[in-house]
């Protein structure tokens, strides 16, 4: 990928990364602009959203202790995205990086 690729979508990328608020602001964004580094991070942090909107819905079923699990293993994966967009990689996160991308394509 082009190094003026990545400098022109890093902001949006972070952005994807502050909250579900911030993925849909970077989402509005890169509407106009449609830079690939920054779609490639907001398809990551969609499915992370709703991984965790899910865990949010099972966690009354599950219980307390399996959520908090789960939302632990989902604050690494973010983590790891996050490290990929600073340092300006479209590192795919464990396990379902290829699933994000592929479920998401349609965004950017």
């Amino acid at each position: 990928m082009e190094n003026q690729t990545i400098q022109e979508g890093k902001t949006m990328a972070i952005i994807s990364y502050l909250t579900w608020i911030g993925t849909l602001i970077a989402f509005i964004m890169n509407n106009e602009k449609h830079n690939s580094f920054a779609a490639f991070h907001i398809r990551q942090m969609i499915g992370l959203s709703l991984f965790s909107l899910g865990n949010g819905l099972i966690s009354s079923y599950a219980g307390m202790q399996i959520s908090g699990f789960i939302m632990l293993g989902l604050f690494v994966l973010w983590i790891i995205g996050f490290i990929g967009v600073i340092q300006g990689q479209e590192k795919k996160i464990p396990i379902f990086g290829d699933l994000f991308q592929d479920w998401f394509k349609g965004i950017g």
